[in-house]
């Protein structure tokens, strides 16, 4: 199959626009689920469960904290993950899978190399028992889990036992017994360690029902129990019915037994999609040997004539390209050239792969938890893209655009002292940051400190090019700076004969605090002082700060390589081991510059010649 046969869906892990908290938690689910909290840079600070994600997650940003630790953590946060779970149950499983991986820095982290507790059934025995099982898996037999806490696997085994009667006794117990003991006598065990109370083929059909049912296939054994139930009834054995009911309400609660943890080691991806307003999410939950690593979601730029299956197509060929290929990919529809598919995914995993649609009722849960997923994250997707669609119209009106500004571009200068001046350009595309075209340009031939000249500098030969290259230009240019700066754009502008573009400055408010900034067009030098809380300055504010964290960042790298260059690699004929030796003999650069001809020529390595020019260097030459 030929990869470039499917359509050119862009896939991005992360949203490119500014979290919005409030926008976020308006839309945010009830369910249970796990939170994630990530810092600027991407990493997770924090991991929590909730048994409401909104009333918990709301929590953190809808009251003042006085412990300092929280107030610590909340003034971090630049982006909140959710993923949804059927249980609080399950949201704690998730809750300590994903803290033990990332090992958070707000959480609490105690060493523990323990796994969680499970129920393990001893198959390779002649009679089978169930047992509580934690740590390796190095026993033949079958292990269901992992359960969140021992109370768990207790209560299911003590559950199993009131409607399988299989034993739950040691080995050592069971070969010495020669009469049955208590549990047989209260009906929770058969008794298979004494001969003649119940044949192999009977217990051996307990066993098999209760791996069934530890393997998620319990629905046929409810119905089974519920026929039985009924025949009682209508046999008026009422005592024998109202204990058939009691072992369904039994399983039933045990059936509560989670989703988010698949029996066996099989790994397994659930992939979904979920589409609302031109816009797509998919959906990827990962499990692995039989646990929920976690979900992730991507928003591709999708086309109209996409449909959902080339979506999926697209996704699978992308995202296996450089990502690890599991056992099984489980899909809500199936794909046009699953086969071809399916045969790549095995050259690349060298082993078998089977794309799969749901058909028994634990497939179709996972399809439906991961759908719930889905739409969770593209609701607050298209949440937070209309907050930036917002800003953006606001700042058209604010500025008496005629077109909306959805691609703008924002300059700002940094320098020390006047000396390594740095430009920076930053680029925004409907209100969200586009980092990869963001330029940053060395400023020279300027008098030191001379803002008004970078700025021209700039902005002169950042529009040039694009002009010469008919390259996109900008629907607006944003300069940090008050009316003297925006002076340079109009005159840089007009020059290139392109003062068509829309022009505004930002100059800093009274004390330079945020929010008290005042804009300035070419046709509004009186100022537009618009409201602290106004989302066009905030959108304006966003822009020039991001400019200027850019800028300051550039800056800091060029002086820290200045600072670590010596003045004596600009000396021509003067090499590394020469340096070396200069600076050890003198003990540092200083006393190299006040040293005499006569001195520097006494060092190894250095002749009368070098001595003359190294002097000459420091002092000027004759």
């Amino acid at each position: 199959m030929q990869e470039d046969s499917l359509p050119p869906v862009e896939l991005s892990g992360s949203a490119l626009f500014e979290f919005d908290i409030d926008a976020f938690l308006k839309q945010l689910t009830q369910r249970p689920g796990v939170y994630r909290m990530l810092n600027k840079k991407g990493v997770i600070i924090y991991v929590g469960k909730a048994k409401n994600l909104k009333r918990r997650v709301s929590s953190y940003f809808k009251k003042r904290h006085d412990e300092i630790k929280t107030a610590s953590m909340v003034e971090q946060v630049a982006k909140v993950e959710v993923t949804v779970t059927d249980t609080e149950s399950e949201a704690l499983i998730l809750e300590n899978t994903l803290i033990k991986r990332h090992k958070p820095k707000y959480n609490i982290l105690f060493r523990d190399d323990k796994s969680y507790p499970s129920i393990y059934v001893s198959t390779g025995k002649e009679y089978p028992a169930l047992s509580y099982h934690r740590g390796a898996k190095r026993r033949i037999g079958e292990y269901f889990g992992p359960f969140p806490n021992t109370s768990a696997v207790h209560q299911t085994l003590q559950a199993l036992q009131k409607i399988f009667p299989v034993r739950q006794c040691a080995e050592s117990v069971f070969n010495h017994r020669s009469r049955p003991c208590l549990q047989y006598q209260i009906k929770r065990c058969s008794g298979p360690c004494v001969d003649g109370l119940v044949t192999k083929e009977a217990y051996q059909e307990d066993v098999e029902h209760t791996l069934m049912f530890l393997q998620g296939k319990s629905f046929r054994v409810i119905e089974v129990l519920g026929e039985k139930m009924e025949q009682a009834a209508d046999s008026l054995e009422f005592e024998q019915a109202a204990s058939y009911r009691d072992k369904v309400a039994a399983l039933r609660a045990i059936q509560s037994q989670h989703l988010i943890n698949q029996p066996g080691t099989k790994d397994i991806d659930v992939i979904v999609t979920a589409e609302q307003a031109n816009q797509v999410c998919v959906c990827l939950m990962m499990y692995r040997g039989g646990n929920l690593w976690g979900s992730e979601h991507f928003y591709p730029k999708y086309m109209d004539s996409a449909e959902e299956q080339d979506v999926l197509a697209a996704f699978v060929t992308q995202h296996y390209q450089s990502h690890p290929v599991p056992a099984e990919i489980l899909l809500p529809i199936k794909l046009t050239e699953q086969a071809g598919l399916e045969s790549w995914l095995k050259d690349k995993r060298l082993g078998l792969v089977k794309i799969k649609q749901p058909v028994q009722q634990t497939a179709k849960g996972l399809i439906k938890l991961a759908q719930t997923n889905a739409n969770a994250g593209l609701k607050q997707h298209v949440t937070q893209k209309a907050t930036q669609v917002q800003r953006v119209k606001a700042l058209q009106e604010a500025l008496g655009l005629v077109n909306p500004p959805n691609y703008m571009e924002c300059f700002d200068i940094s320098h020390t002292m006047g000396e390594l001046t740095i430009a920076s350009c930053v680029v925004f595309a409907e209100g969200i940051p586009n980092t990869q075209a963001y330029r940053k340009f060395n400023i020279s031939g300027i008098t030191g400190g001379d803002d008004y000249a970078a700025m021209f500098q700039v902005l002169e030969r950042r529009y040039s090019r694009l002009k010469t290259e008919s390259a996109q230009l900008p629907d607006l240019i944003v300069v940090d700076g008050g009316k003297g700066q925006l002076n340079q754009a109009i005159e840089v502008l007009k020059g290139l004969e392109l003062d068509n573009i829309p022009l505004v400055s930002v100059a800093k408010g009274e004390g330079r605090k945020a929010g008290l900034e005042v804009l300035y067009t070419p046709y509004n030098m009186q100022g537009i002082d618009l409201e602290s809380d106004d989302i066009a300055l905030h959108l304006i504010n966003h822009i020039r700060d991001e400019a200027h964290r850019f800028a300051i960042t550039a800056h800091r790298a060029k002086r820290t390589k200045a600072q670590t260059h010596s003045n004596l690699e600009s000396i021509e004929g003067i090499g590394p081991k020469t340096r070396k030796i200069l600076l050890l003999h003198f003990g540092g650069l200083t006393e190299v510059k006040l040293a005499s001809i006569s001195e520097l020529s006494k060092v190894k390595g250095v002749s009368q010649d070098k001595a003359q020019r190294i002097y000459d260097f420091f002092h000027g030459s004759l």
